[in-house]
């Protein structure tokens, strides 16, 4: 109760009490009886329970309204109700109470003043001056910090084991602070220990959604050291099935990307046609993820017969799955919703961050390692290089869903260039002879045995090979001090430098858009731990 609640309720008391006097005054036979009405009794009631906690704070007795009323209809003063319930007036020695106005006051006023002081350590109240620098809110509000959340590393929208530290004010992101190494497994230094073939399958577990194209670059990055070039039939094979693995790796991004923001039905769509190639992957292979099948100095084996009409007849029934998720997805307004002016990147910020791949050309920079330093066979093809407007989450997913399409156009090209000849070097000291010579020659049995066991000498020197995989630059750094074995093996990830750019772009947005903006950057933390 506030002091000017408590003054309110003295006035109206002490009025009624000063009512209650000249009523007395006119008729000497309601003076021994004063029977006031149910209705006065009623404010009593309310009056003595409202100043009840005053009395108490005095130590005074406080009894209840059947006590303090007592019979006859007599109106007690509880500051002078003494033992055996005998009323009497010390100031004017009567036995009929005859209400002090004045000593009232001040005895409320006194305890008021008491209840309030207490109240005040409790909360100060601090008085507003009411201008425009300072409002009520700002007085009364209590203090708010902001809030730190664990996002992950079980987040089913981290990719991964993503661990971000999410400071956030409201429902606002003002800090988010990526941290790696949970899936640190010291690849870079298992390599040296080593031969040169056998370091080969660790780049599949790298990224694991783009598995040949790392298995390419580190095959050229070897052929390189060499000095060797591949069969025309083996270059074309490769270029095949780094676009079949492109759109691998983008059917499983914009897939996540869809189902981490709340669209069901592309997730289950894309995933039909990423398992038609996996079981291209498997045909070629014998494995279904974990290829191994680019190899320095050319592929480890042939198609088999009518892979090629498959994979014909799968790339003109895609480009209508393509159609009917760009009709569910890109007009839709809860997509653009979600992803337009989120996640909003220029050309200078993609640049300084060393952003590559659809990160980069999203940005607005017509950037491609397959244009600019062509390798393999894509020299010979002819495609176009998508770029975005505005830097946001949409235009990054409108380029993905572009190279798609002209991954299929590579796809036709190789498919109708594909020449014949053979699929790797003749060369036994570099590359494995095949089980039908060693069945028959004593020699291709040696070699065998010599380069499953010891592997071949590389001359010694450095390289540097990077290609355009679907994340972005992919790159090996290749020392070689002339033994079987890498002297080092340095990995760049492209998705390295795409989630540490998240803490540049996390802060400002709202805690759903970190969701799009993770699903954006198309992070595997095979490839970023290492």
């Amino acid at each position: 109760m506030t002091r000017e609640g408590a003054m309110c309720i003295i006035e109206e008391y002490c009025d009624e009490s000063r009512y209650r006097i000249e009523l007395s005054q006119k008729t000497e036979k309601r003076r021994e009886e004063c029977a006031f009405s149910k209705a006065t009794q009623l404010k009593m009631k309310m009056s003595v329970r409202a100043l009840g906690p005053f009395f108490r704070s005095n130590n005074l007795l406080f009894r209840t309204l059947n006590e303090n009323v007592v019979a006859n209809n007599r109106i007690i003063p509880l500051f002078e109700i003494k033992s055996g319930n005998v009323c009497c007036s010390q100031r004017r020695e009567a036995h009929q109470w005859m209400p002090d106005i004045d000593e009232y006051k001040h005895l409320l006023k006194q305890e008021c003043s008491k209840i309030l002081a207490t109240r005040e350590k409790i909360w100060p109240y601090i008085k507003p001056s009411w201008n425009e620098s300072q409002t009520v809110s700002s007085q009364l509000a209590p203090e708010f910090r902001n809030v730190v959340i664990n996002f992950g590393p079980q987040h089913p929208a981290a990719h991964g084991v993503l661990r971000l530290l999410i400071e956030m004010n409201s429902e606002y992101v003002t800090r988010a602070d990526p941290h790696i190494g949970l899936l640190h497994r010291g690849t870079e230094k298992l390599v040296e220990y080593k031969t040169y073939m056998q370091a080969l399958p660790y780049f599949d577990r790298l990224d694991y959604v783009s598995m040949m194209c790392n298995e390419q670059c580190f095959s050229m990055a070897i052929e390189k050291l060499l000095n060797i070039d591949i069969p025309l039939r083996a270059k074309y094979i490769r270029t095949l099935f780094a676009e079949i693995t492109r759109i691998l790796n983008h059917i499983m991004n914009i897939g996540t990307h869809a189902l981490d923001i709340g669209a069901l039905t592309p997730f289950f769509w894309l995933f039909e046609e990423r398992e038609k190639l996996m079981e291209f992957y498997e045909r070629v292979s014998g494995a279904r993820m974990h290829a191994a099948y680019i190899r320095p100095g050319g592929v480890s084996l042939d198609m088999p017969l009518g892979l090629l009409d498959d994979i014909y007849e799968w790339s003109s029934k895609f480009t209508l799955r393509l159609d009917e998720i760009e009709d569910l997805l890109t007009e839709n307004r809860v997509w653009t919703g979600r992803t337009k002016d989120v996640g909003v990147v220029t050309a200078e910020q993609a640049i300084e961050w060393g952003f590559s791949g659809v990160m980069l050309r999203g940005s607005g920079i017509q950037w491609d390692i397959r244009k600019k330093t062509p390798y393999d066979a894509y020299d010979l093809v002819e495609f176009d290089v998508p770029i975005g407007l505005k830097g946001d989450c949409y235009d990054r997913y409108l380029c993905r869903m572009e190279e798609m399409r002209q991954s299929l156009r590579i796809i036709y090209q190789c498919l109708n260039q594909m020449p014949e000849g053979e699929v790797r070097i003749d060369d036994a000291k570099i590359v494995p002879p095949r089980r039908e010579e060693m069945k028959t020659s004593m020699e291709a049995l040696i070699h065998h045995f010599k380069l499953y066991t010891q592997g071949f000498q590389v001359p010694p020197g450095s390289t540097y090979t990077a290609i355009e995989a679907p994340k972005g630059e992919f790159g090996v750094y290749l020392v070689s001090d002339g033994s079987s074995k890498p002297y080092r093996c340095k990995i760049k990830a492209p998705g390295f430098a795409h989630l540490a750019a998240l803490r540049h772009m996390g802060p400002g947005c709202l805690l759903a858009d970190i969701v799009a903006i993770i699903g954006t950057l198309d992070v595997v933390f095979g490839e970023i731990d290492r």
